[in-house]
């Protein structure tokens, strides 16, 4: 046995360590605020000089490493899939995957938010005190909205003129667009001449997944950093006068996952529920605490490989586009919260504008950035459409927090069921392939095996089609 192993063995799962960190630094904070309260000088220091700065290293870690994680191994996804002619009807099926899911998700929030009008419930008084406490964070979201306006320009941007330039703005779908192509074109080459380029992408993963082991390893104490900032700062505070709303969201929000992914798992994919979120825990769990698509990517590919036992050819390439695609959590929550802050504001929307805030919805979440907060400029954009103050963001913003927490989780779990869906329709995965259950991923990211998350067919297919050349 490897030391690895027996430490993996012997000590916490990792998994483990991190929701016992999310669960102490909620219950700190809470009883600081309940206690001292959220403006006591020593509960702002320990934020200030403690929570705060181990919370963001934690996240600046994970972001480090995206890049490079969504370049690699994208190219080496479709070099893995070989015929351009697969690489194309797979990513035609994610993406209509991913359309259809976000769509009935936001039709799920449109019909509970209808049902329960959560908006008619907040007295002018709290109103107007949440917009004037959070009138300056709005006013910084309305000034990105400006400048993040969605129409054909934003199409034509998805072909990126500087992938550089992308990586460094965080520009997700021109990089990914630059990877498809990079791969396509490693395809189109001799074989001997991309063998090289294809062992470096191959190393450069290797290196990646090492940085993420480092980054896990701080994972505990980050995640309680982040969610002690959160709960200390507001407690229940907030969630009293918004309290219909959050539980409308949080109940859209388990729906859909509960509901709605459950029957795809159970008749599409043909396997369990029960079994399929037991063995994507991991990823739910980060996905809670780092409140990133973008974030938990790495968890995502290595729950993928080791724990549904999904091709890396399938996962590599599904995965990177689904965490900028995906955005099952995030249309529902727009759908609900502008139905809201509408009805907060007395504005009365007719049936053919509720279709058209579904139409948004998507839209708009397919186009989010998938880090904390990614949601709120464009969501700006769609109230403006239907006459509702754009500084009615306000009311929310407060708890947006812990919100964006939970829709994050539903993004990622739709990512997941996208990816054994496609991996099932192409007929390279079933559920009888399926780990046994003692073998899954211990913690997140941490399993040391040699080579993740290098598809072990990208070489061969590299091969096969320069011989077809010949």
């Amino acid at each position: 046995m490897s030391e690895a192993a027996a430490r993996q063995r012997s000590g916490m799962q990792l998994h483990t360590k991190i929701l016992l960190g999310l669960l102490i630094g909620a219950a700190v904070g809470l009883a600081a605020n309940l206690t001292v309260g959220g403006d006591n000088r020593v509960v702002q220091g320990v934020n200030h000089y403690l929570a705060d700065p181990v919370g963001q290293i934690f996240l600046r870690l994970l972001f480090m490493i995206v890049i490079p994680l969504v370049f690699a191994s994208i190219a080496l996804g479709v070099a893995g899939l070989g015929d351009l002619r697969r690489v194309g009807r797979v990513g035609g099926k994610a993406i209509g995957y991913f359309l259809v899911t976000t769509a009935l998700a936001a039709v799920v929030g449109l019909v509970l938010v209808h049902i329960v009008e959560p908006g008619t419930h907040i007295p002018q008084a709290t109103r107007a005190h949440l917009l004037t406490t959070y009138a300056g964070d709005a006013a910084t979201k309305i000034q990105a909205a400006t400048t993040g306006k969605l129409g054909v320009q934003t199409i034509v941007n998805i072909v990126t003129r500087n992938p550089v330039k992308s990586a460094v703005d965080l520009d997700l779908l021109g990089l990914i667009f630059f990877s498809l192509m990079f791969g396509t074109a490693l395809t189109m080459i001799p074989a001997e001449r991309a063998k090289p380029m294809l062992a470096w992408l191959e190393a450069l993963n290797d290196i990646v997944i090492k940085i993420v082991d480092i980054a896990m390893e701080l994972a505990p104490y980050g995640v309680a950093g982040l969610i002690f900032g959160v709960t200390s700062r507001f407690g229940f505070a907030l969630a009293i006068p918004l309290g219909n709303y959050i539980l409308v969201v949080l109940a859209g929000l388990l729906i859909h996952a509960l509901v709605t992914i459950a029957l795809i798992v159970r008749f599409a994919i043909g396997m369990s529920p029960v079994d399929f979120f037991n063995r994507i825990r991991a990823s739910i769990i980060t996905a809670f605490s780092t409140s990133s698509s973008s974030a938990t990517l790495p968890t995502n590919l290595a729950v993928a490989e080791q724990n549904l036992g999904v091709p890396m050819s399938i996962a590599g390439f599904v995965l990177p586009i689904g965490s900028t695609m995906c955005m099952n959590g995030t249309a529902l929550y727009e759908g609900i919260t502008v139905i809201f802050l509408a009805q907060t504001f007395g504005v009365t929307l007719t049936l053919s504008q509720m279709i058209v805030i579904i139409v948004m919805a998507v839209i708009t979440a397919v186009g989010a950035a998938g880090v904390p907060g990614g949601s709120l400029p464009l969501l700006v954009g769609i109230l403006a459409m239907f006459g509702v103050p754009a500084e009615g963001i306000a009311i929310i913003l407060g708890v947006d927090r812990i919100l964006d927490m939970s829709r994050t989780t539903l993004n990622v779990i739709g990512d997941m069921s996208a990816t054994t869906w496609v991996a099932r329709s192409e007929k390279v995965w079933t559920p009888a392939q399926l780990p046994a259950i003692e073998t899954v991923v211990r913690g997140a990211v941490l399993d040391e095996s040699p080579g993740w998350p290098r598809p072990p067919e990208g070489g061969e297919a590299l091969e096969r089609a320069g011989k077809e050349r010949e």
